[in-house]
């Protein structure tokens, strides 16, 4: 297995972070509109998911491009981390730790470590992570500005 980690400041409490982090809206947020999931078993907006929880949904690239079917299971959940188990299409392995690590009392370190297939069939989801969670960071940066301007 190969790990690829990135990692970001954000201007928010860890424990709001990831709170945030659980809930389905926020996770459609930071994947647009570069990639959606049709929302087929999905809770209402605003709801935090707990372990156990899982959905499958068909992959959209620019909310126009049908693509294959993915399943993401929510496996662990503490106050600053979680992690999930994904597959679908190209990804078999797809383990997601997503960390929210107090920096302050209203800012954290947000880092992304996936565990991708090693080898020749890991570089196209290594490559499609190099860039896609740059772009996951950024949209990160804007729920943080939201989200303290609503305090």
């Amino acid at each position: 297995m190969a790990i690829v980690s990135i990692s970001t400041e954000l201007q928010m409490p860890a424990d709001t972070a990831c709170r945030l982090a659980a809930t389905p809206d926020v996770m459609m947020f930071v994947l647009a509109p570069v990639l959606s999931l049709s929302r087929e078993n999905v809770p209402p907006p605003g709801t935090v998911v707990e372990p156990g929880f899982s959905a499958t949904g068909q992959v959209k690239w620019f909310g126009l491009i049908p693509s294959w079917r993915h399943t993401i299971t929510l496996v662990e959940r503490s106050a600053h981390e979680l992690y999930t188990t994904e597959h679908g299409g190209p990804l078999k392995v797809w383990n997601h730790r997503l960390t929210f690590e107090p920096i302050t009392e209203n800012s954290c370190r947000y880092t992304d470590q996936i565990e991708i297939e090693d080898g020749a069939a890991g570089w196209p989801t290594r490559l499609f992570i190099r860039l896609l969670f740059p772009h996951r960071h950024r949209r990160w940066k804007t729920v943080a500005a939201i989200a303290t301007a609503s305090r």
